[in-house]
């Protein structure tokens, strides 16, 4: 269990053994000499975790969701530098264009995001890749780990284009507690998948990785990033911080599809493997639900002490709640939270670009490179 006193490693440093890892030789290396129709792949016989065929033939298809999210997310792609930052620059410049809880709320969220698609990313790369073996899905996480990369630069294109201290914002985890205790929540889940030891295979393994994809597609990209995505659109929605919100909508759209993806990815493993979904470990899951809202509520009231922006923290309590609610049931969890509903029903529209490209018209150029996406 990673802890977050001086003498102990950091995230980053974590991670920088994971180049040492190699997929296994079963895994990479080329089929021994036999006859041609006994090593061609049948669609039926793949599977998500502890599949027998060879990784890499990607077709026959067998999860054709997973090959149509891949094609959609790279329909779907952006670039930082193609939003104008002036009018933000400027902004944050006046003295007067911004309350001191305004410039909490970007400082704060530049802080926890600017790690946060780090860990998401280095999970990916160093962990769940290698234990998934269904090569279609390979490739949606594969566009999902460059799309990680492009949210950390957008994180970085605000930091630098707003002159911001970056020793304060990139350190923000290891020295807010509000960022540190959430970082702190999901290290453990990586560090288990991503230990050169771990293999998938038993029962218990094979728990411990998709706990591991609940954590980081429920918890992590399905709650832990909504706090400061309200906030932030809720500036844009107010005629502030235009082109960090437009940033942020893109993000919020791409994160959108991970979640969904990691969503379908974790019914199709219970499906394949429904002897991992016993009562004990759906209660041990219930219960990271419980941690995680509780976390992001604590984060809430500490970029909100007071109210702003028509918003306050209490108002988070039930938001956070009612996405609980829908994770839950997605992963056939009952609800846990009965009867919440949404105080900002606002946020839904807001993965339809189109519907709210009034708010921000600073990218001369469209959203999409290809295709029209549809949204659940």
């Amino acid at each position: 269990m990673l802890t977050w006193d001086d003498e102990v490693k950091t995230p980053s440093q974590n991670f920088s053994q994971g180049g040492q890892q190699q997929g296994s030789p079963q895994e990479l290396r080329a089929p021994a000499a036999e006859a041609p129709q006994s090593r061609r792949v049948s669609a039926v016989d793949k599977r998500i975790i502890n599949g027998k065929t060879d990784v890499n033939q990607l077709v026959p298809f067998k999860y054709k969701w997973a090959w149509e999210k891949y094609l959609a997310t790279c329909a779907n792609h952006w670039m930082p530098q193609e939003i104008n930052m002036t009018r933000d620059i400027a902004l944050w410049k006046d003295p007067n264009g911004l309350t001191e809880d305004e410039r909490r709320i970007v400082k704060r969220n530049l802080g926890f995001f600017v790690t946060a698609d780090s860990l998401a990313a280095n999970n990916i790369v160093l962990g769940t890749y290698r234990h998934i073996t269904a090569p279609e899905c390979r490739q949606f996480l594969l566009r999902q780990a460059f799309e990680e990369a492009i949210h950390t630069h957008a994180y970085q294109y605000i930091v630098e284009s707003l002159g911001l201290d970056e020793g304060e914002i990139f350190n923000a985890y290891n020295e807010i507690a509000s960022i540190r205790d959430k970082d702190q929540f999901l290290i453990p889940f990586i560090d288990a998948i991503m230990d050169p030891a771990f293999v998938t295979g038993t029962p218990e393994a094979d728990q411990t990785l998709l706990k591991s994809l609940i954590v980081f597609a429920c918890l992590m990209e399905g709650l832990f990033f909504y706090v400061g995505f309200t906030q932030i659109l809720a500036l844009g929605r107010q005629n502030k911080m235009v082109g960090a919100a437009e940033q942020y909508q893109y993000i919020l759209r791409d994160e959108s599809m991970h979640c969904n993806f990691g969503i379908d990815l974790i019914n199709q493993l219970k499906l394949e493997n429904p002897h991992l979904w016993t009562t004990a470990f759906k209660a041990e899951i219930t219960a990271l639900f419980h941690q995680a809202v509780d976390l992001e509520y604590r984060y809430a009231e500490d970029t909100m002490p007071r109210g702003v922006l028509g918003m306050n923290a209490s108002m988070f309590k039930g938001y956070l709640r009612y996405i609980a609610n829908r994770r839950a049931t997605q992963i056939g969890l009952e609800a846990l939270f009965p009867n919440e509903e949404n105080p900002f029903p606002w946020m839904s529209e807001m993965i339809d670009l189109k519907k709210e490209r009034n708010f921000f018209e600073t990218r001369v150029i469209e959203y999409q490179t290809g295709g029209a996406l549809s949204w659940d």
